[in-house]
C-alpha cells in the first residue's frame, strides 16, 4: 500500500539491547551489518517498523530475523530522534531491552545480518549508528530495574543460588555488594523462596531458590 501526504513524514524503527551473563560477565547482543550503511559494522539488533506492525511485534520480529533469539519480554527504555541519526533519512527509533539466559540460546544471523555475537561489555566494537549512546541508556535503565532484583530472575536458571543472584546482580550494576547487605535487601523484597534442593560442590551444601 502506497502513501502520499503533503509535508514529509519520518521513518520509525526498533533497536534491541538483549543482555546476558557469559561467565560471570554481562554481554550484549550485536549483528555485523550485511548492508549499507555501515556495512560490516557491527550494531544492536532492528530495523524498520512495518505500516501493518506494532512496535512491540515489529522488536520481536526484527531481532528473531537477525538473530534468531525470541524474546518473551521487551521492555521499552527510550527514544532516539536525533536528525541525521541515520544517513539514509530521518529516523526514529523505539529501542528495548530484555534479558535472556544464555544456556537457553542458539544464534543464528540472518537477513541484512552477516553474523550474531555476545560481546562482553568491556571488549565492545565501534558501534553503528548512535547504537553507542542507546546502549549506554540501556545499561542505565537495566541497572536502575536490577535494584528491584526481580528483573534478575531471566539471566539465571529456574533455581539458583543466592551466590549466583548476587553474581548477577554485580554483573549487571558494575559494582561488588557486600554479603550481607545483599541477602538483607533480597529477604526484605520477598523476592525469593527456598525450596528443599541443595547444589553440592567443593564447598558446603548451597541451597537452591525460586521466585517467590
Amino acid at each position: 500500500m502506497a502513501f502520499t501526504y503533503a509535508y514529509p513524514h519520518p521513518a520509525v524503527a526498533t533497536d534491541i539491547a538483549v543482555f546476558t551473563l557469559r561467565r560471570g560477565a554481562l554481554n550484549v547482543l550485536l549483528i555485523e551489518r550485511a548492508g549499507e550503511p555501515f556495512k560490516g559494522a557491527w550494531a544492536l539488533p532492528g530495523g524498520f517498523l512495518q505500516p501493518d506492525e506494532e512496535l512491540d511485534a515489529c522488536a520481536r520480529r526484527e531481532l528473531q530475523e537477525e538473530t534468531s533469539v525470541e524474546a518473551e519480554v521487551l521492555v521499552h527504555f527510550g527514544n532516539f530522534s536525533a536528525p541525521g541519526r541515520d544517513p539514509r533519512e530521518r529516523v526514529i527509533s523505539v529501542a528495548y531491552l530484555a534479558l535472556l539466559a544464555s544456556d537457553e540460546l542458539r544464534l543464528q544471523a540472518d537477513t541484512d545480518a552477516a553474523q550474531a555475537q555476545w560481546f562482553a561489555l568491556d571488549a565492545l566494537p565501534e558501534l553503528a549508528f548512535d547504537h553507542a549512546m542507546i546502549l549506554k541508556h540501556a545499561l542505565a535503565a537495566l541497572g536502575a530495574r536490577a535494584r528491584e532484583i526481580q528483573p534478575l530472575f531471566a539471566l539465571l536458571p529456574p533455581r539458583f543460588t543466592l551466590s549466583q543472584l548476587q553474581g548477577a546482580y554485580e554483573a549487571v550494576i558494575g559494582e561488588e555488594a557486600e554479603k550481607r547487605n545483599f541477602r538483607k535487601m533480597v529477604a526484605t523484597l520477598a523476592c525469593v523462596r527456598e525450596t528443599e534442593d541443595f547444589v553440592h560442590g567443593a564447598h558446603r551444601p548451597a541451597r537452591l531458590y525460586e521466585p517467590a
